[in-house]
């Protein structure tokens, strides 16, 4: 029996508060109608309040989650969020080498929109050194694009100059994600630099509040859906970063401080 709906992976550690990570992924799939598979790396215990502790899965078991889903699935385009460590990178290397999981979007999940350190030196050299060579679509923020190429991003050329630094490193497509932290901005910039040599800003309406948890994963996961149903790549980035801005355009009111973006507006209004 030939499988004929678009499936999409994301490899990804779980939050238990929805709000991120895997499931903001998986959310972003079905708002996209898409069929998500995963592959867990990590899961974090937390609530809109903040992260209280977290675990990494073991390497054999994240060996086994792939093994199965080739076994049984058509995975046409996969994601990567957070992988906190290098051993978590390496094993997830091995097998996206392995297996025939389609274009990869890589998530480089370093600094947070705010500016705070997220992974250790020696993951950050495996990061790119070993998984960025293989992003067909890499998609870091502000604070990510600064501390990958050691290059303050302070102008419009910065940003020019810092994707091409990048895309040295393998990524064959950078979306850097513009800052959205200043309450007095009007816009969001993003820069985009495809593989053909063809660059472009993406531009959308500030939307002050603190209903965006998810936004990096939620982009990153759009485009990865996208993919997998065989939308070309600048196609892919512009319906993505529609979507999220809609996400963040329409609060949903779940938790008590940092909240989710609202996945199900975006999904009735971006086709």
């Amino acid at each position: 029996m030939e499988i004929q709906y678009p499936q999409a992976l994301t490899i990804a550690g779980s939050d238990s508060d929805g709000s991120a990570g895997m499931q903001a992924d998986l959310h972003t799939f079905f708002a996209r109608e898409v069929y998500g598979a995963s592959v867990l790396t990590a899961c974090v215990a937390g609530n809109s309040y903040g992260i209280a502790a977290s675990i990494n899965l073991p390497a054999d078991f994240i060996d086994k989650e792939f093994e199965l889903l080739a076994e049984d699935y058509q995975i046409r385009a996969s994601k990567t969020g957070m992988l906190s460590n290098s051993e978590l990178i390496e094993t997830v290397v091995k097998n996206y080498q392995q297996y025939d999981f389609g274009p990869l979007v890589v998530d480089p999940v370093i600094v947070t929109k705010h500016g705070n350190l997220l992974l250790e030196e020696s993951a950050l050299i495996a990061l790119k050194e070993k998984l960025i060579p293989l992003a067909t679509v890499i998609t870091p923020n502000f604070y990510e694009a600064e501390k990958l190429t050691g290059r303050s991003l302070t102008a419009a050329e910065d940003f020019v100059l810092a994707a091409k630094e990048i895309q040295k490193l393998g990524a064959k497509n950078i979306i850097i994600k513009g800052r959205h932290d200043d309450p007095q901005q009007k816009e969001v910039l993003d820069y985009v630099l495809l593989e053909s040599g063809r660059d472009f800003w993406l531009s959308a309406e500030y939307h002050a509040t603190d209903r965006i948890n998810g936004t990096g994963d939620s982009l990153s996961a759009c485009i990865a859906a996208e993919l997998a149903k065989g939308t070309e790549i600048e196609m892919a980035i512009r319906i993505a970063k529609d979507f999220v801005n809609t996400a963040i355009s329409q609060e949903i009111f779940v938790g008590h401080k940092y909240g989710p973006i609202n996945h199900w507006i975006a999904a009735k209004k971006v086709q």
